[in-house]
């Protein structure tokens, strides 16, 4: 199975399938396209001036919640401050569901955790919610929260062998791949030390075609009038991992290369946009590694490589794309014996019937996503799939973002490599045209990916420390707004619980001129979860989101504890939501309006 063959089965793939509006109310829509670059200077005149955001002020920010809503809240995040409690919480859970009952245990879920976190069984019994929110200014972005309850056993065994080629598994051959694109069991369970991001499992692709389903209720759900809805989704729950561990592989050896060659001209450690081989010293190097192929010679064309005499890392990439005679080979020279060496073993005919569904799955959420006018977020995964999840939303980004950024990628910042993904990207939807659509979050994986990194043996791809990571954040996401400024076809999410990221985006709006009007900048945060800084944005006009999710008690256990346990990893912020909702409660003590109802 070569390369060759991926990029056309994609690009055929995406060629063929009484609604809620989840989107704020008090939100104008944005003109597409380059009327809306054109006029968006005299728009500016006649808007309303942008009001200030204060997320100190309680009686503003918990304006929509009744008084037992706070008491609520202060219970549950206090709660989720004891260590001694979380750390046997699931044994609770069970005690408490044996000495309840089913029915009196899924009540008290309702009156804690589950009505915290979750806002109901089904998409008829979340509407109360989706638009009170609704009118305080506040989106929904829906998400069916129902996770398989798997032993680590179970989910071990199935990431072992989902992970594995058929020929890998018979013994009859070696994996050609990196130890870090390979499944290590000790590693199996991709739940382990993950707080903050569902994980799925493969078990077959009928299961696969069921969470398809899901997704498509979801956006169809959050599709109707508004053409600001969004939905997102998993790539690791439409397929086979294996097919990701294997792209990702190829992709990560030809940008090693990239850099090799860049190494070899004296332009190590610049960033990914600055770096430029320069063509003739290229070819030199290859001859002189011995490698002597007539292909080799179709690598350095003016058809491939354009006539200015220099190959950025978007040149380079594009030479294992379809439209260049590389991708029939799929091949990469070997700096140590110089020879070419193929970059993924064959697959069996069934491996590629369950890609090329994988494919279709996603082709099928982006065309409904597309009819319905709702935007498509690719949420990021662990770094040894990112790479290969990445270039495949790009293709569904090249295809369905011609007029509007439909399809948002994902961008963790807590990566080191995160401004060059971020850089490279903005630079390729330039070249080619189509609109840059990005939700930036830090990332959901960092304990499990050091650990990995660690026990496995390469280089740890997380920022060192809490501060680099915001830094890093700040970093992407300055470069980000000062392509919206100049690129009114361009959007971002900004996925944050933490209060001065929120600052420090409203500042550079305001630096820049983004009005939240343009509906360019989105801003994100977790049902449950800082409503100080959701509400005030909403009331202000500000496009604000909260992830909405929705399921029966028993089968959103494994959400709600992951909920717990983040709650508990990010106690500065969770103290001052804390403190203000305790100021909330003893100001409507003192003014009488404990029975306070939201208007």
């Amino acid at each position: 199975m070569s390369l060759r063959r991926t990029f056309p089965l994609l690009r055929s793939a995406l060629s063929r399938r009484a609604p809620l509006s989840t989107a704020p109310a008090t939100r104008e829509q944005h003109a597409a396209g380059l009327e809306a670059v054109r006029g968006r200077g005299a728009a500016e005149a006649a808007r309303p001036p942008v009001p200030a955001v204060d997320f100190g002020n309680t009686q503003e920010a918990y304006r929509s919640r009744r008084t037992w809503e706070l008491a609520r809240s202060l219970l549950v995040l206090r709660l989720c401050a004891s260590p001694a409690l979380l750390a046997r919480h699931e044994q609770l859970l069970r005690l408490a569901r044996r000495l309840l009952g089913q029915r009196l245990f899924n009540r008290l879920m309702k009156m804690t955790f589950y009505g915290q976190f979750v806002a109901g069984e089904d998409q008829e019994s979340i509407r109360p919610l989706i638009q009170h929110n609704r009118a305080f200014g506040v989106g929904s972005i829906l998400d069916y929260g129902v996770e398989e309850d798997l032993t680590p056993e179970e989910a071990e065994r199935k990431e072992m062998e989902s992970c594995t080629s058929a020929s890998e598994r018979d013994g009859h051959g070696t994996s050609k791949r990196e130890k870090q694109f390979q499944a290590h069991r000790a590693f199996g369970d991709r739940r382990d030390g993950v707080v903050s991001a569902r994980t799925y499992f493969y078990a077959s692709e009928a299961k696969c075609d069921s969470h398809m389903e899901t997704f498509l209720r979801c956006i169809e759900a959050s599709g109707g009038a508004s053409e600001d809805g969004f939905s997102a989704i998993k790539l690791t729950a439409l397929g086979r991992p294996q097919f990701l561990l294997q792209f990702t592989d190829v992709l990560t050896k030809w940008r090693r290369f990239f850099h090799q060659m860049a190494a070899e001209q004296g332009k190590a450690g610049l960033a990914a946009m600055d770096t430029k081989l320069e063509v003739a010293a290229l070819q030199e190097s290859v001859v002189k590694m011995g490698i002597a192929s007539r292909m080799i010679e179709n690598w350095f064309t003016v058809e491939t490589l354009g006539v200015s005499g220099t190959l950025d890392l978007l040149d380079w990439g594009s030479l294992i794309d379809s439209r260049t005679e590389l991708s029939k080979h799929l091949v990469v020279p070997n700096m140590q014996t110089g020879q070419l060496e193929p970059l993924l073993s064959r697959f069996t005919e069934e491996e590629e019937r369950q890609m090329t569904r994988m494919l279709q799955r996603m082709d099928v959420l982006a065309k409904k996503a597309s009819e319905v006018g709702v935007r498509l977020m690719v949420d990021a995964e662990q770094t040894y799939f990112q790479p290969a999840i990445s270039r495949l939303t790009l293709e569904m980004q090249r295809r369905f973002n011609v007029e509007r950024p439909l399809i948002f990628n994902t961008y963790q910042c807590y990566l080191k490599d995160a401004y060059d993904n971020v850089t490279l990207d903005v630079e390729l939807a330039r070249r080619e045209g189509w609109c840059f659509g990005a939700k930036l979050v830090r990332g959901a994986y960092m304990a499990q990916e050091r650990a990995r990194a660690l026990e496995i043996g390469y280089e740890d791809p997380i920022n060192p420390t809490y501060e680099a990571t915001n830094a890093m954040y700040h970093r992407c996401l300055n470069y980000v707004l000062e392509e919206l400024k100049h690129n009114a076809r361009a959007a971002v999410m900004v996925a944050s619980h933490n209060e001065d990221t929120v600052r420090f985006t409203l500042c550079r709006m305001e630096e820049l001129g983004l009005h939240p009007a343009d509906c360019q900048v989105y801003f994100g945060q977790l049902l449950g979860m800082c409503d100080q800084i959701s509400f005030p944005l909403g009331q202000a006009g500000f496009p604000v989101y909260k992830y909405v999710p929705y399921g029966p008690v028993m089968e959103v256990l494994p959400y709600l504890s992951r909920r717990a346990l983040e709650n508990s990893g990010v106690m500065k912020g969770a103290q001052r939501e804390w403190q203000l909702l305790w100021q909330e409660l003893k100001r409507r003590l003192r003014t009488g309006s404990l029975f306070h109802r939201p208007a």
